[in-house]
């Protein structure tokens, strides 16, 4: 395939980033690089066929969020020699981004002539891991094409090749490929230090793999059930499809029951309209990633008129079960859950199923014609019966879902190194808790160093250029540079507010040199002020002569307070009313417009859930509201 490549930082013909892919990708590069005449250098049609196998072996039945781990050759100007090349978008889910490097890392192991690199939108995201002990000389500036992954190793090439000469010069990808070529081994740096760090997030795979995975009993229709079955891995576009669901697109399923003739007989009077109506309901095991299930779990959702039938009777079934048997409560509040999650997984069917036939995506264009399929197929005759569905692998399987309650006290104790109140010595999973240390560890590190600055952390250059000014160890000139003058800032303010100074001895000296020196600008400045000043009071009594002004029985201070000889006790307890007044107007709108936002959410994430989860406040949903619509 002949598709030349995007230009790129270092690239002659880069002239920057344009809105073309969205934040959430990674993109990796494959070249086989070596002699031509030496018969075992592979080709890339070898190279990406072991690609699949080893992406079979390791991640079979893995969920990608949004796009797969995916290889096709490419050529590119002014490189000389075809490469592999990819993009793979994975959404809300950043292990999938960790899983290609584990993958891609697992390859270069197979295969000595094999140079790897692989960067997102952040650009060189493996530097990124190892930021606190990268070389100085190494920023985002010059780090672009100097990574690479070669026989399982991370490899650096260094500012002193033979291609740039300027050191805040990036390397093109052309000048990369020239200095891998030409250079021994021995130029480019192997630092154990800069390579742990990078693939830290790595030891926790394979296993990490699996452990990602989540099964969970769900209530659905039969239809959707053997759809499931057949192609597992559509839960990740439907549920997609669900949590970014457009408003819009839910107004068929959202509306009210027909009356006409042919479906005013059907239960909920809208399901003839569905491609998964709740007829024939079964309980299947659903396997979800992690994210997935989050996603799906968190939302709150209405369900639609159809669903009204099943959700009443299951509420009645667990509201019995609640008040007449405390052991039976548990089961059927269990049955209330999956059938809630089946509406949310069914709903995301829905939406998919609309415009399944155009999509991108190989997985959603198959259960389009899976669907047609079953109509050709004489429909409800060809899905499975229920002991078929019990014979499933997997079937009845429900891993526990206790990873999504946090309990903040044992999460404080947890960055304390401190046992939890159960006794365990470790908040979530061993890889989660030791991610947490390493955070906790790193941003400690950060606060104990005293080289960092509001930038960041200085470098030895910058360290060096101060000491030579300064002996080492001046406490007391440190001292007087964050010194706080409380005197002198409080005066400041007070004259930016246009109140009387205190009448201070220690401050008279200060004030008469200040005035002295700003006398010449107040004489100038006075002249304009006053002509405002006559301006403003003549539009004022226009605007009173017409009752413009007479918008509230209560007078206003604006019309009391003009200037600062008249009334200073009265013009203070006039302000302060005025504060007060705005204060509780600002907070009433405030109030006002936040609750007005949460209600056209309808429901759904928005940024007035958005606040006030961060803020740890849930308000109900309008139940009253959305049952009138």
């Amino acid at each position: 395939m002949d598709t030349a490549a995007e230009p790129r930082p270092g690239d002659e013909d880069f002239d920057g980033f344009r809105m073309r892919v969205s934040e959430d990708y990674a993109e990796y590069m494959l070249f086989v690089i070596g002699d031509k005449t030496d018969s075992s250098l592979p080709s890339l049609e070898v190279v990406r066929k072991a690609a699949d196998r080893k992406l079979d072996e390791l991640a079979k039945d893995y969920i990608w969020q949004r796009e797969p781990f995916k290889l096709e050759a490419k050529t590119q100007k002014g490189l000389g020699l075809p490469y592999l090349h990819g993009i793979t978008h994975y959404g809300d889910n950043v292990e999938d981004e960790w899983l290609i490097v584990y993958l891609l890392r697992e390859l270069s192991k197979a295969f000595s002539q094999l140079w790897i690199r692989v960067s997102d939108s952040d650009g060189e995201f493996l530097l990124i891991e190892a930021a606190k002990v990268t070389p100085k000389w190494l920023s985002p500036e010059n780090d672009a094409n100097r990574v690479w992954i070669h026989d399982g190793k991370l490899l650096i090439i260094p500012l002193t090749d033979s291609t740039t000469t300027a050191t805040s010069k990036p390397l093109s990808l052309p000048e990369a490929i020239k200095t891998i070529k030409t250079s021994p081994p021995p130029t480019l740096i192997h630092s154990p230090l800069v390579e742990a760090e990078s693939f830290y997030r790595l030891e926790k795979y394979p296993a990490q793999i699996t452990t990602a995975l989540h099964h969970s009993l769900v209530t659905i229709p039969r239809k959707l059930a053997h759809i499931l079955h057949a192609r597992p891995k559509a839960v990740a576009p439907a549920t997609e499809a669900f949590y970014l669901r457009d408003p819009r697109a839910l107004k068929p399923l959202l509306s009210p029951p027909s009356l006409s003739p042919s479906t005013k007989q059907q239960e909920g009077g809208s399901s003839s309209l569905l491609t998964f109506p709740p007829t024939d309901l079964v309980t299947v095991s659903v396997r979800f990633t992690k994210v997935l299930y989050a996603q799906l779990r968190s939302q709150h959702f209405a369900p639609p008129p159809a669903w009204g039938p099943a959700m009443r009777a299951a509420e009645a079934k667990a509201s019995a079960a609640s008040a007449a048997d405390a052991e039976a409560a548990p089961e059927a509040a269990k049955a209330l859950a999956r059938l809630e999650m089946g509406v949310k997984l069914t709903t995301g069917f829905e939406l998919l199923a609309r415009t399944a036939g155009q999509s991108a995506s190989r997985v959603v264009r198959e259960v389009a014609l899976l669907l047609e399929d079953l109509v050709e197929d004489g429909g409800d005759s060809a899905l499975p019966t229920d002991g078929e569905i019990a014979r499933w692998e997997g079937a009845g399987r429900e891993d526990d879902d206790g990873w999504m309650d946090i309990d903040f006290g044992d999460f404080e104790r947890e960055l304390e190194g401190k046992k939890t109140n159960t006794g365990e010595s470790g908040f979530g999973d061993a890889a989660a808790q030791a991610d947490l240390r390493k955070i906790v560890s790193r941003f400690e590190a950060f606060l104990n160093d005293e080289s960092a600055g509001i930038e960041g952390a200085e470098t030895e250059e910058m360290d060096r250029d101060d000491d030579s000014d300064e002996e080492e160890g001046s406490d007391d000139d440190e001292d007087r540079e964050v010194s706080f003058d409380e005197e002198q800032f409080g005066r400041m303010m007070r004259e930016m507010m246009g109140l009387p100074a205190e009448d201070d001895g220690r401050e008279k000296g200060k004030a008469k040199a200040v005035e002295e020196e700003l006398d010449e600008e107040d004489e100038e400045e006075e002249s304009e002020d006053e002509e405002v000043r006559k301006l403003t009071e003549q539009m004022e009594s226009e605007l009173k002569k017409f009752g413009a002004l007479e918008l509230d029985p209560k007078p206003k201070t604006t019309a009391t307070i003009k200037e600062k000889g008249e009334g200073s006790s009265k013009k203070k307890e006039e302000a302060e009313a005025e504060s007060s007044d705005e204060a509780i107007d600002i907070d009433y709108n405030l109030a006002k417009n936040l609750l007005e936002s949460f209600k056209s959410q309808a429901g759904m994430a928005g940024p007035a859930g958005n606040i006030l989860g961060m803020m740890g406040m849930t308000l109900p949903r309008d139940e009253d509201d959305s049952g009138d619509e």
